[in-house]
């Protein structure tokens, strides 16, 4: 079976995305005041604009194709890119119960393992919608810990 991969909402994306040419642009700023005072050549800050601009690309390429929130496999899960996220990796047959919630307002989805351990995962983060996200992580739970639905 294939794993499940959960990546960032577009949203998410395009916000980090704008952060880092924020950044490039601070960077451009003290660079070219460097070059002006230190009499260095201009070819500097234009490698400097070449270089962060295709860090700034590969890196929204990277968040939008390649990194992951959650990862779901038949053993367990593991969590990517959320701090605090408490237990970052688990089997689904430790996990004691799925819990809805809201922490400081924002909704999450909370694993609550057999070892009083916890996963916070906050589902505005995620490229899907809130109740597809817990029928799906549900159904991983059920297949995890090698329950059947009724009727199959």
């Amino acid at each position: 079976m294939e794993p499940t991969i959960y990546r960032l909402a577009p949203a998410m994306v395009a916000r980090l995305v704008g952060l880092g040419f924020v950044v490039l642009a601070l960077v451009l700023f003290v660079g070219t005041a460097v070059v002006a005072v230190a009499g260095l050549p201009l070819d500097l800050v234009v490698l400097v604009i070449l270089l962060g601009v295709g860090a700034v690309f590969f890196g929204g390429y990277w968040l939008r194709n390649r990194a992951f929130v959650l990862r779901c496999t038949a053993e367990g899960y593991r969590v990517g890119l959320v701090r605090g996220a408490g237990v970052s990796e688990a089997r689904w047959k430790q996990v004691e119960k799925l819990v809805v919630a809201g922490r400081a307002g924002v909704p999450v989805v909370e694993l609550q393992l057999r070892d009083g351990g916890r996963t916070t995962i906050p589902v505005g983060v995620l490229a899907i919608d809130k109740d597809d996200f817990v029928r799906e992580l549900q159904e991983h739970l059920q297949r995890g810990s090698g329950l059947r639905k009724l009727g199959s």
